[in-house]
């Protein structure tokens, strides 16, 4: 006979559990896509695709040590304090000031698109460095993947199946980051939809942090809706182009 834990984890409970928990991981990634892409464009091209990479694989060893750190993790939703009337708890606090965060960086990149830099602003400001950029990558992951991994906690039993979702997500979206990057990189009005998106992602974990819960699906249908429109856009503008290009 085989090892019960073995069959417990290829069981039709376990394999649903892990189709579902993959498909969470994939959804919620999307968000996280887009912030690598717009962290990377700021790096010389030849750097690009490794930071991106590199960090994608450190954001899933961190995700993979929220797992295995079960216990820490359903600590944090117990309340710390309370202020007016509004219970606070760890898992708040991250996702208050991960969307601080996100809502600021999102602005300063939005304004700096629509204003544009004085040459003494460019000279004055270093470029980020290689380290830099994979660090806010693997701490903005922690912001975007502390729900899913608490949901994961809850849907599923078993470390392993957890475990073995969040690997298969990740190695989709670094299969799939790559094209993302690139296009978004081609097309300043998608960059623009992607930190307008980034920006509304701050909102809402602004919002979940005191206690005000946003459902995603809303954002992501508004998000996907405006990024049909802009593909339309971008269709008309290169069929004109190509139109005048061949009269």
């Amino acid at each position: 006979m085989g090892d019960p834990s073995v069959n417990e984890l290829f069981s039709i409970d376990s394999l649903i559990a892990l189709a579902t928990l993959t498909s969470l991981e994939i959804v919620l990634g999307i968000d996280n896509i887009v912030f690598i892409s717009i962290l990377s464009g700021k790096l010389p091209a030849a750097q690009r695709a490794r930071a991106r990479r590199l960090g994608m694989l450190g954001a899933m060893l961190m995700r993979i040590g929220l797992l295995l750190t079960i216990s820490w993790i359903m600590r944090l939703t117990a309340p710390l304090f309370a202020v007016l009337g509004q219970e606070i708890s760890g898992r708040d606090l991250i996702l208050l000031f991960g969307g601080l965060f996100l809502m600021g960086k999102a602005t300063f990149e939005i304004h700096e698109r629509i204003e544009g830099e004085s040459p003494a602003t460019v000279a004055a400001r270093s470029a980020p460095t290689f380290g830099a950029v994979i660090t806010q990558i693997m701490l903005l992951d922690i912001v975007f993947s502390l729900d899913s991994v608490i949901t994961a906690i809850g849907m599923a039993e078993q470390i392993a199946v957890m475990v073995t979702a969040v690997v298969i997500a990740v190695g989709v979206m670094m299969a799939f980051a790559g094209p993302i990057s690139n296009f978004v990189e081609r097309n300043p009005t998608i960059k623009m939809l992607a930190l307008s998106f980034l920006l509304l992602i701050g909102v809402m974990l602004v919002a979940e942090g005191l206690g005000q819960h946003i459902s995603k699906g809303y954002i992501y249908f508004a998000m996907a809706f405006s990024l049909l429109v802009e593909v339309l856009n971008l269709r008309t503008r290169g069929r004109r182009d190509h139109g005048h290009a061949h009269p």
